[in-house]
């Protein structure tokens, strides 16, 4: 089930980066059209710079969260010092990665189940009943 999820988060990651990807598109074509002027140029390849900055420090917060960072900020900051390679930061700070979830428990209890679907008013009342130790019936 925890699969699920980090399908789902990739899946949602990969179509946020397409649409960065596309909107960094757009502002290429808007570049080349407004050339004519260096001011508008320069403010949209700043605003493109911006974009790519934005995209690598979310690309590199999801890896952090799907390899198990318990802190994303802290190991943003420790990125750097070891090449921005996850698994090279996994393997120098331990401490840092959470392990794999356990998977929940599963399976009988071996008790009975205490409102079992089919069981009707009168079977569920008549157990109530000897629960709590009242005589079967009060008519």
């Amino acid at each position: 089930m925890a699969d699920d999820g980090a399908a789902k988060a990739r899946a949602d990651y990969e179509a946020a980066l397409v649409e960065r990807d596309a909107r960094i598109a757009e502002l290429e074509g808007e570049i080349a059209e407004a050339a004519k002027t260096a001011e508008g140029a320069e403010k949209l390849r700043a605003e493109m710079d911006e974009l790519r900055r934005k995209g690598d420090e979310e690309r590199a917060g999801f890896e952090l969260q799907l390899a198990g960072a318990r802190n994303v900020k802290a190991a943003r900051a420790l990125l750097p010092d070891h090449d921005g390679d996850i698994e090279k930061l996994k393997a120098a700070e331990p401490w840092l990665f959470s392990a794999s979830p356990a998977p929940a428990p599963t399976g009988a209890t071996g008790l009975p189940s205490a409102g079992a679907a089919g069981a009707d008013e009168s079977t569920q009342m008549s157990r109530w009943r000897k629960i709590a130790g009242l005589p079967e019936s009060e008519e």
